[in-house]
Formats: C-alpha cells, sequence, structure tokens
C-alpha cells in the first residue's frame, strides 16, 4: 500500500478517523500497512475482517510469529433513511453524474447533513473494532494498520464507501436511474461509442454509387419524400457537458493529481469570463 492516499475520499476517510483515535497508534498502523504485516485482508458488505501478523518479542515468552484477527464493523444506514438521501443525492447534477461513474463528489455529505447523517464516518458509534492481540487499547496499532488498508482499498474503488454503509452499488446505481436526471443521465452513459475503423491510405477513394433506373431528376434534385415545412427544435440535454463528466475524475489518461473535471470546469469558465463580450 503506498504511503499516502491519492484521492480525497480516501483521505477522507482517515482524517475522520483521526478525531477519535490516538495519532501515535494511526503512526504505527501505517507502518504496519506499509511493511506488508497484513496477511490476509477482505471487506464483506459492513464487515471488515483480516490476518494481522505480530510481533516476536522473547522478553513476553513471544518466540513464534503470532496472528491475530482484525475486524471492523460499520453501522448500516436503514433503507428508509437511503431512500431520501438518494433522492438528495439525485436532485443534483454534480453529484448523479460522478456517482454513477464510480467516484464520490467533494460535496457528496451534503446530500446527508438534512438527515444527520454522514456517509464518512463521524464518529465511534459508526462503527467497531476488535482484535484478538493482547492490547487493551482499542484501536491497537492491528486495527489502525487495517484502517489504511480500508482506505487505500476505497482508493481503488470509493462505492465501497457506501457498500460499508449498508447499501449496494447494484443497488444505488439502481435507485439513482429510477429518478428523473438519473434516466437522462444513465441512457446518455449507457450510449456505445462508434468503433474506430483504420484507413487503408492517407486519402479515400471514392466511392461508386449506381443511379436507379427509376430516379429522374425532380426526384434527384428534390427527393421522393417533401421535407417538413417546420423543422423540429433539438431538446437540449438535460446534463450539462456530459462528455467530460463521463470521464470522471482520474480518467486512465490523466496523470495529474488533481481531478479532470475541476480543470475542465475552471477552463471553461477562464474561456467564457475572457472572452465574455464576444461571445455576447
Amino acid at each position: 500500500m503506498p504511503n499516502t492516499v491519492r484521492t480525497w475520499w480516501g483521505q477522507s476517510f482517515l482524517t475522520a478517523l483521526e478525531k477519535f483515535t490516538d495519532s501515535g497508534r494511526l503512526s504505527r498502523g501505517r507502518s504496519y500497512a506499509n511493511g506488508r504485516k497484513v496477511k490476509h485482508f477482505e471487506i464483506n458488505c459492513e464487515h471488515v475482517t483480516a490476518q494481522v501478523r505480530g510481533s516476536i518479542n522473547p522478553y513476553y515468552g513471544v518466540y513464534e510469529e503470532p496472528l491475530y484477527t482484525t475486524t471492523l464493523e460499520f453501522q448500516p444506514i436503514s433503507r428508509a433513511k437511503w431512500a431520501a438521501i438518494i433522492a438528495l443525492m439525485a436532485s443534483k447534477v454534480s453529484i448523479l453524474s460522478q456517482l454513477l461513474v464510480g467516484e464520490i463528489p467533494d460535496n457528496i455529505e451534503e446530500s446527508f447533513a438534512p438527515l444527520n447523517m454522514s456517509l464518512l464516518p463521524s464518529q465511534k458509534g459508526d462503527f467497531t473494532s476488535h482484535c484478538t492481540c493482547p492490547d487493551w487499547s482499542n484501536p491497537c496499532k492491528h486495527v489502525a494498520g487495517v484502517y489504511y488498508l480500508v482506505a487505500a482499498e476505497l482508493d481503488r474503488d470509493p462505492l465501497k464507501l457506501f457498500e460499508l454503509r449498508g447499501l449496494s452499488r447494484e443497488d444505488l446505481h439502481t435507485e439513482l436511474a429510477k429518478t428523473p436526471l438519473g434516466t437522462a443521465l444513465s441512457a446518455e452513459l449507457s450510449t456505445e461509442a462508434q468503433a474506430i475503423e483504420p484507413a487503408t491510405g492517407l486519402y479515400s477513394e471514392p466511392q461508386i454509387i449506381l443511379r436507379p433506373e427509376a430516379t429522374t431528376l425532380k426526384s434527384f434534385w428534390q427527393g421522393d419524400q417533401q421535407l417538413p415545412a417546420v423543422a423540429e427544435v433539438p431538446q437540449p440535454t438535460l446534463v450539462s457537458a456530459i462528455l467530460i463528466k463521463k470521464q470522471g475524475d482520474f480518467p486512465p489518461f490523466w496523470e495529474r493529481d488533481n481531478s479532470f473535471i475541476e480543470v475542465m470546469e475552471e477552463f471553461y469558465t477562464r474561456v467564457r469570463t475572457k472572452n465574455g463580450g464576444i461571445l455576447d
């Protein structure tokens, strides 16, 4: 696991735990996570289990490396409260679009605050921890090491944070897609891009199309069907900048640490501000 997490949600997870965890134990836990002391690690819904190697200490009569079982159990949010939270998340395009592409927006907690809830653990009662080691303090260094592994896993798959609070990714996408904005955005996201066909040469060759025998000069120039007198006005898309938002905060081609969406928003704001007179 890297020494630091890359995404804001992974770092926010650790920051939330620092509020009620001793900084010294967190530091020792980081060394455990980086030192490959964790033999087995698994996240299953709201439960996190790990097998952590202990230390050999002849002074205490420990001559063989012990193996401790460490567990974290997060408090799930009820289905009724999830329904209200999903309605709030789906009312904001900025939140909805990033969730549907598998990322968590930095203002996600705005949808939890009206219900006095939070997605990230905000108090000790949001989860419980246990370790089979003889250390009486909780969290011990083994539990603290598992904290960092959970943060690293959230870096790779942020929607696991919803699973830790009792909502699977399948249910999250299904419920979001049922909302009006979710329906429109899901249709855009499900549109398959056309495959690129390689060209055989630098210049394309003209294609010969045979003229049908029954074609007249009038039908050739005017067509067989009369055009409508009034052209249909295209409806604007419900989601602005859909091509950019489909990429997410960290698309494969984006090697910087800051958000791709935020950079593009700032870029277009500068263009619109600088050239406001021309655009008007």
